[in-house]
């Protein structure tokens, strides 16, 4: 992250490309310096020494500066974590324990961030709102954000996406297939767009985060830490809803695609929030279900066995 004087405040700024688009992220208080930049080496995110256009973002962080007055002619609901969401007029506002976002979308796209204090390591605040307003900004570019993982099975190439709330083994699931020579996307989160008339799915985020037993989770990136192979993107031919069952035998059911689609909305709550790119979004969703072969995991602990988990996916595609 380079460091640069603006009027005489230290600033850090940064920028970082994905898919063709230029990020530039910055600072003015030099102690979120090292939290930003640690949040995007853990996203697959190539960072840009010289850039050689204009960015097409702009990410902003603040700390302790007053925040503005969200105005009350926008659109204002309740989102998941007890955040307020406000949309309307090309902008959006999420206030959030204290901290709030605003997107702008203007030319570059631009968000500002406001925090009241520095959070601590182990607080989920910047985190969360770092990845929104980073994937909030993507979607204004056509790439739509989707809580899954992805693998690809070698035989075809072709990606297999594994969707589902924390909890619900994805991470596993993933690990167990990149083990068995199946390279990977993500274990959590995948970005989706349109190239030539298919979707595309490509990894957002690079580490894996597993449970071994204890409350908390490992974090390790599987390429280094492994060496198992690490793939950029793919175009989804089998998707799998996954949940665990607690048995020893795993089960499978196929479904339709309006089954498909109903589960699709769900894992992706912003298309239906973020009202400016919900169409864009929605038609995504939908091209991906005409593509793909769907099926409910309910997972149990014959996955864990080595290999199975190959086994089970060669044989439902």
């Amino acid at each position: 992250m380079e460091v640069t004087q603006v009027f005489d405040r230290p600033a850090s700024r940064a920028f970082y490309s994905v898919a063709g688009r230029l990020l530039f992220v910055e600072s003015l208080n030099l102690q979120l310096r090292n939290s930003i930049e640690l949040l995007f080496s853990g996203w697959q995110l190539t960072p840009v020494s010289q850039p050689d256009k204009s960015p097409d973002i702009r990410i902003s962080f603040f700390c302790g500066d007053k925040q503005p007055d969200i105005p009350n002619n926008l659109n204002q609901f309740e989102i998941a974590g007890g955040g307020q969401c406000c949309t309307g007029d090309g902008e959006l506002y999420l206030a959030l324990r204290g901290a709030l976002l605003h997107l702008r979308e203007t030319r570059p796209v631009e968000v500002d961030v406001w925090i009241v204090d520095l959070p601590g390591p182990n607080d989920p605040l910047l985190p969360t709102l770092t990845s929104f307003a980073t994937c909030a900004a993507l979607r204004r570019f056509g790439m739509f954000d989707m809580h899954s993982a992805g693998v690809i099975d070698p035989r075809g190439d072709k990606g297999v996406l594994i969707v589902g709330p924390s909890g619900s083994g994805k991470s596993t699931l993933a690990l167990q297939l990149a083990s068995a020579g199946w390279p990977y996307l993500s274990d959590d989160e995948l970005l989706l767009s349109m190239v030539d008339g298919a979707v595309q799915a490509r990894g957002f985020r690079s580490f894996f985060a597993v449970h071994n037993g204890d409350p908390v989770k490992d974090c390790f990136e599987p390429d280094l830490a492994m060496g198992l192979k690490r793939a950029s993107q793919a175009s989804p031919g089998l998707m799998l809803f996954t949940s665990l069952n607690g048995l020893s035998k795993s089960e499978v059911r196929k479904l339709t695609q309006a089954e498909s689609m109903m589960r699709l909305i769900r894992a992706c709550p912003w298309a239906s929030y973020d009202c400016s790119i919900s169409v864009a979004n929605f038609e995504v969703l939908s091209a991906l279900v005409r593509q793909t072969v769907a099926f409910e995991l309910f997972a149990g602990s014959d996955l864990l066995q080595p290999a199975y988990a190959a086994e089970l996916l060669t044989e439902l595609s």
